[in-house]
């Protein structure tokens, strides 16, 4: 029986009816817990007392529960109604792969992109030990914006698993289906399946062999008059060659579909990850190269975020080595040019990777969803990753003793840096050996006996070796620590302010001498010495959003390594002089629910739309573009909610609007840093006197706009808040050193601010005590207070995804307040910057998409 409108299953309200099939209806339903549509699929209760339908459908919600991966359709929830079960799913837009052929034939192009996204997911449910087994054109949906997202798990079957094996027996269907069809469709079954025989995943390989044919040739590979006829073709015939009727295949594509249906299982591709390999070999061709070398100027740093690449496919990994190695990089000293070889192929986030101590082994910590890191290693021995089973776990360095250094309970900070429990393992196996908490970055000492840290006290962030000797202190923030291989001096990374990953890199010595090789860079992340321990590699883009890989000597002599490298973050340096990269895409989105949607509409502008601060009615949304489209990295940028064209301000980040909207305060990033109000209309712009000010993290007017609360640092000390009077006057502090995050109460009376390694705290504006907040800890982010001043608005820092809490000042009790996060999880690393206007009816957020692949670089010096 058809659900109506309204109708409630669990927490979930029927919107109306999608489809049915033969697995059930399907409906379009409202999660109200996090805002967003989802899809129902629900087993009829009539079929509920079917068993073998009932356990179809569970097996496909297990099936599908178990995969993560943007090729795969995501399943949420799965529970009861009447009797009658249902799982929750992402809600797709756009059209299944069937209407998309109802035009005639694909280009080579398009087929090349869909078939790379179908085997990446394929790869993944085959990893899990899912073999699909009705894989067909039907079964695959392309979305609005290119990703193809593979459906319907309800024929899969979980297989056992043993050791390199993913085989499963299958059963003949019974009643209901013509005699001697076994389950699947006929036309895209492999000849192992008509013939009821065991059928594992070069089953589905033949299956999605079948589809590309049909995507390049617009007519099936197999295809009779009747079901006996069709079987027939599986069994006996080749299809016509593709090149007969399409010019436009090259033989190397028509060579992937005739390997991928071969009759005989032995002779097919033996896995989806070498299928999906040499169709990346193949998208270097043609456009995709156009493509790729249109982008030449891809974003590095998490506050770069340059030309906002879309793919559907995202990154063509052989186009992407074809193209850096074509680029006339710097090479050895034969000068030839450096060669590139991809060991990573999901699409993921990730965020730090070394060298084991055989110079072959590549461990790294990464997330394909969110930010919760997890171990990987791969090697030429066994190319596809594997996970070493440890979730929140985070890399930070490999001793030459084999020894790693990880962060457990690892907690994402921005920048790709994690806060955590510094912890001891071996890559043999065993638990981690927790040593130190609250730490952010370590390397070990050339002998593997003792580590240099990263942490932040008293407001300060501080290099130690060993741990509690400081080597060097700032206010603003600290990154990858490297040593030397000599062990005589440590490289790092200075950002003069904590939320942005401009800088400069240096060194110290042991005794506490710091060297500044190099400054002024508009963001840097990744450093490694060369083997002889004469030169730091750095990544890093100066005066323009494009990253190169530097070089310098302790001498403060610069060179570029590998100039116009395509936005190439370096990792590790092994031994033997190869180059551990990773090469990430990012974009950004800024969702906005103002007053009068129902729903959230993505207004981000260019490259990276941050920082978004909404007018008290929601009806205008002040925000940051950040990259270098702009011509400017930073931008304080206006436009309305209903989409209205974006207002130029000027250069800068955003810190606040004016409770009269006529003003924004906003940062002019040199260094030192300015302040500067501009106006939203008529007027001219006014900088503020900075007084001792190196860097500002955050600015709020007070409610009569005359003057702000201001939280930075001054030279040589920690953050702290400060007032300042916009009508003229030096900023005054009037919180201790070691707080920050200041945020006024509706009245200007109590600023809440976040206690370095504390939680957060109430401090009178015209001064007193500094009132401890219970129920929050160190890494809550006050967002909003409440306007009965009573409670505030907090989220646990930049969890992924973002929920947030409402706590009650005076008691600290905590009850859930909204989760935000895009539909689409993958890549997301951040969710930064949430905002809420006064009345808490209208809200907007960032949300950052890094997706990362990791090569070797051979040749470079």
């Amino acid at each position: 029986m058809t659900l109506k409108s309204g109708t409630r299953l669990g927490p979930y309200e029927i919107l109306s009816l999608i489809g049915t099939g033969g697995m059930g209806e399907v409906y379009r339903a409202k999660d109200p817990r996090l805002g967003r549509d989802v899809a129902i699929k629900v087993l009829p209760g009539s079929f509920s007392e079917d068993t073998d339908r009932l356990r179809r459908f569970e097996l496909e919600a297990r099936a599908a529960g178990l995969l993560n991966h943007p090729n795969i359709t995501a399943v949420y929830d799965i529970g009861q109604h009447e009797g009658a079960p249902y799982v929750v799913q992402e809600l797709l837009e756009g059209e299944t792969l069937r209407a998309a052929l109802a035009g005639g034939r694909l280009t080579a192009r398009k087929a090349i992109d869909f078939a790379l996204q179908i085997a990446r997911g394929m790869a993944q449910a085959h990893e899990k030990g899912i073999v699909h087994r009705d894989l067909k054109p039907e079964n695959l949906f392309i979305t609005r914006d290119g990703r193809v997202k593979i459906l319907d798990f309800g024929l899969a079957k979980l297989t056992h698993q043993d050791p390199g094996v993913l085989a499963t027996n299958l059963p003949t269907a019974e009643a209901g289906t013509e005699a001697g069809v076994v389950m699947g469709t006929i036309g895209y079954m492999s000849p192992e399946q008509v013939k009821g025989k065991v059928a594992d995943a070069r089953s589905d390989i033949f299956s999605f062999g079948a589809i590309l044919y049909e995507m390049l040739a617009g007519r099936r590979a197999f295809h009779g008059d009747s079901a006996a006829e069709t079987i027939s073709a599986i069994l006996r015939e080749e299809p016509p060659d593709l090149s007969a009727s399409n010019q436009s295949i090259t033989p190397g594509l028509e060579r992937i579909v005739r390997h991928c249906l071969e009759k005989n299982p032995e002779q097919r591709f033996h896995s989806a990850h070498d299928l999906a390999f040499d169709l990346e070999s193949l998208s270097g061709s043609g456009s995709a190269v156009s493509e790729l070398r249109a982008a030449s100027a891809p974003s590095h740093g998490k506050r770069l975020h340059p030309s906002r690449l879309v793919w559907p496919a995202l990154l063509l990994t052989a186009a992407v080595a074809a193209f850096l190695a074509g680029r006339g990089l710097k090479g050895g000293a034969s000068g030839i040019a450096p060669s590139y070889r991809p060991i990573s192929f999901h699409q993921e986030t990730i965020f730090n990777a070394r060298f084991a101590l055989d110079g072959r082994t590549v461990i790294y910590s990464a997330a394909a969803k969110g930010n919760t890191p997890e171990l990987f290693t791969v090697s030429p021995d066994f190319p596809a990753p594997k996970p070493l089973g440890l979730s929140g776990v985070h890399l930070l360095a490999v001793s030459r003793r084999g020894e790693l250094a990880v962060l457990t309970g690892a907690r994402f900070m921005g920048h790709n840096v994690f806060q955590g429990t510094l912890a001891r393992m071996q890559l043999q196996g065993g638990a981690p050996r927790e040593i130190l908490e609250n730490v952010r970055e370590a390397d070990w000492s050339p002998d593997g006996e003792s580590l240099a840290i990263i942490r932040e006290a008293g407001g300060k962030d501080r290099l130690e070796f060993p741990a509690g000797t400081v080597l060097c202190e700032t206010g603003g923030y600290l990154s990858d620590v490297r040593f030397s291989p000599k062990g005589d001096r440590i490289a790092f990374f200075e950002h003069p302010s904590k939320w942005d990953d401009r800088g400069g890199v240096s060194v110290v010595d042991l005794k506490g001498k710091k060297t500044v090789l190099a400054d002024g860079f508009w963001g840097e992340e990744g450093i490694a010495w060369s083997p002889k321990g004469d030169e730091v590699l750095f990544s890093a883009a100066a005066a323009t959003p494009q990253y190169t890989i530097y070089a310098a000597t302790v001498a403060g002599k610069r060179r570029a390594a590998l100039d116009n490298a395509g936005g190439l973050t370096i990792r590790d340096v092994s031994l033997d002089g190869h180059w551990l990269v990773t090469r990430e895409i990012f974009t950004q989105g800024m969702p906005v629910r103002s007053a009068d949607p129902t729903a959230e509409q993505d207004l981000a502008w260019l490259d990276g739309s941050d920082v978004p601060i909404l007018s008290p009615d929601g009806k205008t949304v002040l925000f940051t573009e950040f990259g270098g489209s702009t011509g400017s990295n930073y931008l304080v940028c206006l436009r309305r909610t209903d989409g209205s064209p974006v207002v130029q301000l000027g250069e800068g980040f955003v810190l606040d609007l004016s409770p009269d909207g006529k003003w924004a305060l906003a940062g002019i990033p040199t260094s030192p840093q300015q302040l500067i109000l501009y106006p939203t209309g008529a007027g001219t712009s006014r900088r503020l006197d900075r007084g001792g000010m190196e860097s500002y993290a955050t600015g709020h007017f007070f409610p009569d706009g005359r003057s702000a609360l201001l939280c930075g640092h001054e030279a040589g000390k920690a953050s702290r808040c400060y007032v300042q009077d916009l009508e003229g006057g030096k900023p005054r502090p009037i919180t201790p050193e070691g707080t920050s995050q200041g945020l006024l109460s509706p009245d200007g009376s109590e600023i809440v601010v976040s206690v370095s390694g504390a939680g957060l705290a109430l401090v009178p504006v015209k001064g007193g005590e500094v009132r401890p907040i219970p129920g929050t800890a160190s890494a809550d982010i006050v967002i909003r207070w409440d306007q009965d001043g009573r409670s505030i608005l907090v989220c646990r820092g930049r969890d992924v995804p973002l929920k947030i809490d409402r706590v009650t000042i005076a008691s600290g009790n905590r009850v859930e307040f909204r989760t935000l996060a895009p539909p689409d999880l993958s890549g997301v690393s951040s969710i930064p910057n949430p905002y809420f206007t006064p009345d808490q009816k209208s809200y907007a957020y960032n949300f950052v998409r890094t997706l990362s692949r990791l090569f070797i670089v051979e040749g470079a010096r």
